[in-house]
């Protein structure tokens, strides 16, 4: 295998696209999202720089510190969104009566199969639109 066959980190260009892989970002729930948002970092100042920098350069390739930074905020901001969020709704499970807790189970379990069954749906109409683009 040839080493500089691999693109390194200064080769690859970053677009739009890789902000949007992975998981999504997390559906935070309106009861509890003061408690669950407080004190996290929502990345609103990175992602107003990289506004600015696409407005300005008017293509990604002269955009890839911010880029990279915004990604980087996005993945921490997430992953602490998500720990919060289960830390927040064991709490709440714990301190609400046993049949409210089971029927708010219920219901977030509902939400997460919704949501299970609109992610390929979303991913076909993504590579449709892509595959019209290229057209």
């Amino acid at each position: 295998m040839d080493v500089d066959a691999q693109p390194t980190m200064d080769e690859t260009i970053l677009v739009g696209d890789d902000l949007m892989t992975g998981p999504p970002s997390p559906v935070v729930p309106p009861e509890i999202a003061s408690h669950v948002l407080q004190g996290v970092d929502l990345c609103d100042g990175i992602l107003r720089n990289l506004f600015l920098c696409l407005q300005i350069n008017d293509i990604e390739p002269f955009c890839q510190d911010e880029i990279a930074l915004y990604k980087q905020c996005a993945e921490r901001r997430d992953k602490e969104i998500r720990k919060r969020l289960q830390d927040s709704e064991f709490k709440l499970g714990s301190s609400m009566p046993l049949d409210e807790a089971k029927g708010r189970a219920s219901q977030l379990e509902a939400e997460v199969t919704s949501l299970e069954r609109w992610s390929p749906i979303s991913k076909d109409v993504t590579l449709f639109i892509e595959a019209s683009n290229s057209c």
